[in-house]
């Protein structure tokens, strides 16, 4: 099956909420629906309860009734329309008021159905309603999934360049909003070439994958470890305190790839430079830090590796 085609199978696993005050209604719809093969349906007469139950499940369709004492059906799509994060609203309304088809789809709703029922008109109007609900949430899915590849490296699954770029940029904003600082840490694997070298690449993708995985493990959740390309990783030490040494967090990171590797039977070592820089000391700009990072991790490179250096770099 490709990508845009729905089976028969997706829509009859499509969840359904029913919403009518009257039991004969809802009895009628679930016999109907229940033969016809659907699976998942649920159905309430308490019109104030449909929001609680679309935001807990989501539902591919709701079929509401529209007039119904206390809360009539177009207060309850105006609820659904605040809580619908894709605004899409995935409404079929019942009505026996002709006059209220325009209004109802003028307030949301995807498409009508009248009383009394007509059985095959209601089961193909929801058979084709779901279709396009399934079809669109799958559009969905497919463009989330392309925007992650977009933003995340295809390897180690860290953030890329990109994101890295707007990580950073949000860091620098909520240290600047709150006088606060920052740091970004600029890093490349000692030693990476020889090991690609002498056990071949598929030994050296997984040493990245593996370096990211300490790397992920040593700083905060609110640290952003991204791959540059190649073996150079960068770090973003956001929101830091007076009592943050950066010192002693460059170094726990050095330790933490500095362990050995056992990769396919192969006992694997490398080491770490790092270059590093602090807002607002160094920069205070994106470009700024990342490339005072940059020469600091060249000279730390150029120092006799493992080992890491502080922008000398002072902003004025």
């Amino acid at each position: 099956m490709s990508r845009t085609e729905i089976s028969t199978d997706d829509i009859l696993d499509a969840l359904i909420l029913i919403v009518d005050d009257e039991p004969a209604n809802v009895q009628l719809l679930e016999q109907m629906l229940g033969e016809a093969g659907y699976r998942r349906l649920t159905s309430t007469m308490d019109p104030h309860a449909v929001c609680a139950l679309h935001g807990a499940n989501n539902y591919d369709l709701i079929l509401l009734d529209l007039q119904m004492p206390g809360m009539d059906g177009f207060q309850v799509m105006a609820g659904l329309k605040e809580i619908e994060t894709d605004a899409y609203l995935p409404v079929l309304v019942i009505t026996a008021q002709p006059s209220e088809k325009l209004r109802a789809l003028a307030c949301g709703a995807k498409d009508f159905v009248t009383k009394p029922f007509d059985l095959a008109e209601v089961k193909m109007r929801i058979h084709n309603m779901l279709e396009v609900r399934l079809l669109y949430k799958q559009l969905e899915r497919h463009n989330c999934a392309l925007e992650s590849l977009a933003l995340h490296d295809t390897l180690t699954g860290l953030p890329n360049r990109r994101l890295l770029m707007d990580r950073l940029s949000l860091a620098i904003a909520h240290a600047s909003r709150h006088s606060g600082t920052m740091a970004v840490l600029y890093l490349d694997l000692d030693g990476f070439k020889q090991v690609n070298d002498t056990f071949g690449h598929d030994v050296g993708d997984a040493l990245l994958c593996m370096v990211a995985g300490r790397l992920v493990g040593t700083v905060r959740k609110m640290d952003t470890v991204a791959r540059m390309g190649g073996d150079e990783f960068v770090i973003v030490l956001a929101e830091l305190s007076e009592s943050d040494d950066v010192a002693k967090l460059v170094s726990k990171v050095i330790a933490a790839v500095s362990l050995p590797y056992r990769i396919q039977d192969n006992s694997v070592g490398i080491s770490a430079s790092v270059g590093v820089s602090i807002y607002p000391t160094h920069g205070q700009d994106v470009e700024t830090l990342m490339k005072c990072a940059d020469l600091a991790l060249y000279e730390a490179k150029h120092s006799g590796k493992n080992d890491y250096r502080i922008s000398t770099h002072i902003e004025r």
